[in-house]
């Protein structure tokens, strides 16, 4: 499974990169703080799949609060035929602690 690390991340949004940025965690949780990713919660994840179908080759990055959720959702992806998703491990905990606006 590919990863990408907070600070790696956050070197490409301050940069203005444009990203297939996804928050999965749920809509009360994004609420609270978030990045700017486009929020598709796991537990509806599958049915977002067709909506990123054009993204299959592209790029996509993926985190919740810890790197568990979104690592699950990578693992679905894959399954999927989507050859460059990658998960941001520790999540949005760890991006408040290593990323502090």
């Amino acid at each position: 499974m590919q990863e990408i690390s907070v600070e790696a991340l956050k070197a490409r949004l301050d940069k203005g990169e444009v990203l297939h940025l996804i928050d999965v965690r749920e809509a009360w949780e994004y609420e609270e703080f978030n990045i700017g990713a486009v929020n598709f919660p796991l537990s509806a994840f599958m049915t977002f799949i067709p909506e990123m179908e054009d993204w299959k080759e592209e790029e996509i990055i993926i985190h919740c609060r810890s790197g568990v959720r979104s690592m699950q959702a990578v693992a679905i992806l894959e399954q999927f035929g989507f050859t460059n998703a990658k998960n941001v491990p520790g999540g949005i905990e760890e991006w408040k602690s290593k990323c502090p606006k």
